[in-house]
């Protein structure tokens, strides 16, 4: 029987060991923090379930404009007229967190998984010792290893964090009161979705480095956010980038680059990610890492040693979830001789979690503008959708990219409440290859959100010649 040992059970980890035990391989995962990795104990699964609250308090928030009556002081409401338990709120995502750990730890050991609670280190290719927290040791000879051993917050020397008001995005879980005023450092990702969810009660600054939120997603979905966050009051600071962050008591000082100094109650720090590679004898064992510390893999999460393959964050290709869980499962399949189908960057789905969504797949804006990919391009906003107006969406559009002559859907972007239930029907044309006419010849329910896709497919149909 081939022994297979899993270095992190996180999205990556757990779904190849899964694959592994499928597939009739001896699996053991050796995990130091707890199944499900920072995706499902201090990123996804908490962050997601805070921005659901805030969802939650922005919909009663805009009611009003629906017909509905609050009995409330005031013409306009926001957030601030409705209470927020944050401790309740906080206690609420770390105990769903670790349900949702404890329900994979149940899957793995049911399918036939060992898991060893410890830190596991590369002895060579085909050995792992296990340092397990009961403080036995343990040596595991293996046929195959996987490492997924995730990221973490990056740290800057002059800001770092005391887990009380200078913050990474982990440690913002043991908060028990909204902030009287959050500073978010960083535009990114994750700093776009900190702000957007504690913009339900509390007054937000978002600074950031460059001209505009989310730099790296499609510039019409990132104006269209970034003006939903001003309306609702939020302070940004664009192409301002923060130098130090000192704490005096209970308030916190942002010193940016210009010698300007914004003053609030916390501050978080979103500045990118710091992969867990070290320490755990993977240069020891020939093992590559590029200048950041990432583990280089190939698109069947292959690294330069054979016998040794690697998945998630600690690769650093596409730091998400459904990526790390997807390079997980090819690399069972390849190290086992099961079918494989390479990891294709081009059909993955994205998705911001912000207020409104931003969801992505396939190509962008700017390989287009760049002329890299030739394509032709539609954008539809959701303002002609008869559902949007029945919910009072204000923000949003539909774009679709084809190619010139097949008419091919390669990419797309949807900005909607939702969005990343939305981008499903995309994604799919984009796996598939399907044609934008192909796209819009499926039927829709009347009145839908997903009628603006349709109907954005029909926006791209060429006559005969």
């Amino acid at each position: 029987m081939t022994r297979i040992v899993v270095l992190g059970g996180g999205p990556g980890g757990y779904e190849a060991a899964l694959v592994a035990a499928q597939l009739g391989a001896e699996i053991t995962v050796v995990d130091s923090d707890g199944i499900g990795g920072s995706a499902v104990l201090t990123d996804c699964v908490p962050s997601k379930t805070l921005i659901a609250t805030a969802e939650a308090a922005w919909n009663a928030a805009e009611s009003r404009r629906l017909g509905v009556k609050l009995r409330a002081s005031g013409e306009e409401l926001g957030p601030s007229a409705f209470g927020v338990d944050l401790s309740r709120v906080n206690n609420r995502v770390k105990a769903l967190a670790q349900a949702q750990s404890v329900d994979i730890h149940n899957r793995l050991v049911t399918a036939g998984v060992r898991v060893l609670a410890g830190r596991g280190r590369l002895l060579s290719p085909d050995a792992v010792l296990a340092e397990c927290h009961d403080g036995t040791e343990e040596e595991l000879p293996a046929d195959g290893i996987l490492v997924a051993t995730g990221a973490r917050p990056r740290v800057l020397p002059d800001a770092m964090p005391d887990g009380e008001r200078i913050l990474t995005w982990t440690q913002v879980y043991g908060l028990s009161e909204l902030p009287e005023h959050l500073i978010v450092v960083g535009s990114g990702v994750t700093g776009a979705e900190f702000a957007s969810a504690y913009n339900f009660g509390t007054n937000v600054t978002l600074v950031s480095s460059r001209d505009r939120v989310l730099p790296g997603e499609d510039a019409d979905a990132a104006s269209v956010l970034e003006n939903a966050f001003r309306r609702r009051g939020m302070n940004i600071r664009s192409q301002s980038r923060a130098k130090r962050v000192t704490r005096e008591g209970d308030v916190v000082h942002v010193e940016l680059s210009d010698g300007e100094v914004i003053t609030g109650s916390h501050v978080l720090m979103a500045v990118g990610s710091v992969p867990n590679t070290e320490y755990i004898g993977l240069e020891e064992a020939g093992v590559r890492l590029n200048s950041g510390g990432f583990v280089e893999v190939d698109r069947v999460s292959r690294t330069s040693v054979r016998g040794i393959y690697a998945a998630g964050d600690c690769t650093g290709v596409l730091m998400l979830a459904s990526v790390a869980a997807h390079q997980g499962r090819i690399a069972m399949q390849h190290a086992l001789g099961d079918a494989v189908r390479p990891l294709n960057l081009n059909a993955v789905a994205a998705n911001v979690f912000t207020e409104p969504e931003i969801a992505t797949v396939g190509v962008s804006q700017d390989d287009v503008d760049r002329g890299d990919v030739p394509a032709r391009t539609v954008m539809l906003p959701l303002g002609t959708n008869a559902r949007a107006k029945m919910q009072g969406v204000r923000d949003g559009f539909v774009k679709l990219f084809c190619l010139p002559g097949t008419g091919i859907i390669i990419g797309g972007v949807v900005v909607a409440p939702r969005a990343s239930e939305l981008i499903f029907p995309v994604a799919l044309a984009v796996d598939a290859q399907l044609s934008a006419d192909q796209l819009a010849h499926a039927f829709t329910v009347y009145p839908s959100m997903t009628g603006s896709i349709a109907e954005a497919g029909r926006l791209l149909h060429l006559p005969p010649a």
